[in-house]
């Protein structure tokens, strides 16, 4: 899969010696939240497009400077809100344009029928005419349906162009304006609506899956894996095991044949196990499925973080393990290395999940993680749904936003709930009608954040049904 903008930049700064990746990390994590994409934009579009109308304006006599403050203004109003009403190239040229004819109008009026007798020079705004203007403005743009807020504002600057000027200053009006809308149009439309493919870490990338058979239930983890995998044309999955210590001793250590022979054939059972679970697994997905037997070593995270490596692959899907309340040691040594984490907690050993709920604390690279996963999961036939937990009905319209936000830039249908709940609460109610629930790891919230609000896998052993702590390197 082609890598995104943000990878090979990544790459190449990787390149000089004294290159420190966390401020360029701590960047790019910022511009995974679409309003900070938004202000950015309007940092680096609104001053240069001022610039530009401005040297234009120096060099030809048509491109009038009386325009540039409400163009400025309705340049801002365009990056600022570029889903909104109001974001159309077509309004906002049509708005402006309308609003310097009627402000020339106006002036028409006032030199014909109004002031007949003095010189059109010695004509002075007044009061009527200028209200004149506005509601000529007013009742144009809402017949063509062009409403725009500027319009206004240049009906009334143009009551201070010289009547003799009036037809340049409509052109200068039209062309500063469609200047302004088609560089919008270009970014809005190659750029901002394309922001996943540039800017977030692919999710992309999460094709070849490592599963460490363990737990109870090693199919379900391995199915989970397996689908999604299965998701891309380039997908593989590698089903793990990893002997323990015991086991390779007695292997390293037999005395005689007999108990070499032993050995051997305990190992060859496991991986004929995984290997008839590879062929059912190519057999149903029609993945790739590779099987690797393994000895444990001196610390379990280690080896399976190395045998990721040597295996090419980049996501590590695991089965829940807790001890005395804490994620396994080895699951928490695998999330503090440079790879993509899985965790899975089945409910009943399902391996098709058709229902899938994500809850979100806030926009992320985890977060459209977690949406492209539970998409490859559900396919063209589920439902899949994005949820954000409020405290209270004021962060219900910022909650809205961000998760359209989010939702905008994955590729399938997605349900969105804002839910004026406890987190723990909301998720024991989804429970009951959702397959899997994925969640995100928490790890980047500060110690006072965990003790206001405990961390998620605080919360599993009430939730019946699956779950997937999603971790991002």
């Amino acid at each position: 899969m082609p890598e995104s903008l943000r990878d090979r930049i990544e790459r190449r700064l990787r390149r000089l010696p004294w290159f420190d990746r966390r401020p360029i990390r701590l960047f790019f994590r910022r511009l995974e939240e679409t309003n900070v994409i938004i202000h950015v934009s309007m940092l680096v579009f609104v001053p240069s497009l001022v610039a530009l109308l401005t040297y234009l304006s120096n060099h030809l006599d048509s491109l009038s400077f009386f325009v540039f403050p409400p163009l400025a203004a309705g340049t801002y109003a365009l990056f600022s809100n570029p889903e909104g009403k109001h974001a159309s190239p077509v309004r906002f040229v049509g708005g402006l344009t309308a609003g310097a004819l009627c402000s020339w109008v106006a002036i028409l009026i006032a030199v014909h029928f109004v002031y007949p007798t003095a010189p059109p020079s010695a004509i002075e705004v007044d009061a009527p005419g200028a209200a004149f203007a506005v509601l000529l403005t007013g009742a144009l743009t809402w017949a063509l349906d062009i409403e725009e807020a500027t319009a206004f504002a240049v009906a009334l600057l143009g009551l201070l162009v010289d009547p003799g000027q009036q037809a340049a200053f409509v052109i200068s009006v039209f062309l500063s304006s469609t200047i302004v809308a088609g560089v919008f149009a270009v970014w809005r439309s190659y750029f901002y609506e394309q922001r996943a493919r540039y800017l977030y870490r692919s999710t992309k990338d999460d094709d070849r899956v490592l599963v460490p058979m363990r737990g109870e239930h090693p199919e379900a983890t391995a199915m989970l894996g397996a689908r999604l995998a299965a998701a891309h044309d380039a997908g593989k999955v590698v089903l793990l095991d990893v002997a323990s210590e015991e086991v390779t001793e007695d292997n390293e250590g037999a005395e005689t044949a007999s108990d070499e022979a032993r050995a051997g054939a305990a190992t060859a059972a496991v991986a004929a196990e995984l290997e008839a679970l590879g062929d059912r697994i190519e057999t149903t997905l029609d993945v790739p499925c590779q099987v690797v037997v393994v000895s444990e070593g001196p610390v379990l995270g280690e080896t399976i973080r190395q045998t990721a490596a040597e295996t090419n692959c980049d996501i590590v899907a695991v089965p829940y393990e807790a001890s005395d309340g804490e994620l396994a040691s080895y699951i928490r040594r695998l999330m503090n290395a440079e790879i993509d984490v899985l965790v899975h907690r089945t409910h009943d050993g399902r391996t098709e999940w058709n229902r899938v709920m994500v809850p979100v604390r806030r926009a992320s690279d985890t977060a459209h993680a977690m949406i492209d996963f539970a998409l490859r999961l559900v396919g063209s036939d589920g439902h899949a749904s994005v949820a954000r937990c409020i405290d209270t009905e004021k962060q219900r319209r910022s909650a809205d936003e961000m998760l359209a936000n989010l939702v905008g830039t994955a590729d399938g249908r997605i349900e969105t709930r804002v839910i004026n709940a406890s987190f723990g609460r909301f998720l024991r109610r989804v429970a009951r009608t959702n397959d899997l629930i994925i969640i995100g790891s928490s790890r980047d919230r500060s110690r006072t954040s965990r003790l206001i609000s405990p961390p998620t896998f605080e919360h599993l052993p009430d939730v019946e049904t699956d779950i997937a702590i999603v971790d991002r390197r």
